[in-house]
């Protein structure tokens, strides 16, 4: 498994990720093997959130691994917090809170990666930027981000933290590939062409802000999955021709286009099943062409101007 470095930090972490979002309807058992496979495939990041099951994933993932300091070396734990029933909350109230309450869940003293979830327009940068110094200080987060938000956004944050801003988590799969679009469609009137997320990409790789990628095998926005889909016939046909050549699934393919590009994403994935997380793992050993990634680009429906 390949190893990245998170941001402008001395976090390094293996390029996949597992997101455990769905953790909360596993057994204990099932659970372990989860984590535990994971693990024997060199992925060692686990992306959590507060409203993960209403918090239970978090419960389950550290009680299916009777979680103790001798694991806890061995993985690297980020959660997200902000989302709240109807609205989001970016209070330092809230943002303390929620670290306090996933610190519990996960039996653990500390996270690696805190992670503002999606962007709360009533939030006052001053009350963030207490929140994260506390935390800090306590040595209860040692690495901070955001999730789902535009150059802007991030610029009116870190104006005020004092914190390096290492990551944002994105949507971003072969199916979704509007910060790509707009880069190839400059100056042209047609929809690709229309910046959406204030270049997004551009920014983060100048500014050395690691985009983890989240549902990289939906489309739309929790429409379902491409891979297999009858809708997407030459998609999955030019992916299950290079899987079939590379000897992956196309499962893998598709977390190895996300990761060809230089911009150096991390993928978060969110099976629960122990043979397609091995498999998906395998993504980092494989290196697709450049022919081959604008091929399975195309196949997706884009057109090159």
């Amino acid at each position: 498994m390949k190893r990245i470095t998170i941001g402008n930090s001395a976090l390094t972490a293996s390029e996949i990720s597992l997101g455990c979002m769905r953790m909360a309807d596993l057994s204990k058992e099932d659970a372990n093997k989860v984590i535990n496979t994971a693990l024997e495939n060199g992925i060692d990041f686990f992306d959590h959130a507060d409203i993960y099951g209403g918090g239970k994933s978090e419960e389950v993932f550290a009680d299916a691994i009777d979680m103790n300091a001798t694991i806890r070396e061995k993985m690297i734990l980020q959660s997200k917090c902000g989302i709240r029933q109807g609205f989001f909350d970016f209070s330092k109230e809230h943002i303390i809170s929620s670290v306090e309450g996933s610190l519990k869940r996960l039996k653990t003293d500390y996270l690696d990666t805190l992670l503002l979830h999606r962007p709360d327009t009533l939030f006052e940068p001053e009350e963030v930027a207490a929140a994260f110094t506390e935390l800090e200080k306590s040595g209860k987060v040692r690495h901070f981000g955001v999730s789902n938000q535009n150059p802007g956004q991030i610029e009116l944050l870190k104006k005020y933290v004092d914190q390096e801003l290492i990551a944002n988590q994105l949507q971003f799969s072969i199916m979704h590939t509007g910060m790509i679009d707009t880069g190839f469609n400059v100056n042209m009137t047609i929809d690709p062409s229309l910046d959406r997320d204030g270049g997004i990409l551009e920014y983060s790789r100048l500014n050395n802000m690691t985009i983890q990628a989240w549902s990289p095998f939906q489309f739309g926005f929790f429409e379902g999955v491409f891979l297999d889909n009858d809708k997407f016939p030459e998609l999955n046909k030019t992916i299950d021709k290079i899987a079939a050549d590379k000897g992956v699934t196309n499962s893998a393919i598709a977390v190895a286009w996300i990761q060809r590009h230089p911009a150096s994403f991390q993928t978060v994935v969110g099976t629960m099943n122990p043979g397609r997380i091995a498999d998906i793992a395998k993504a980092s050993d494989v290196t697709l062409s450049r022919e081959e990634w604008y091929e399975i680009y195309r196949a997706a429906g884009n057109q090159l101007p």
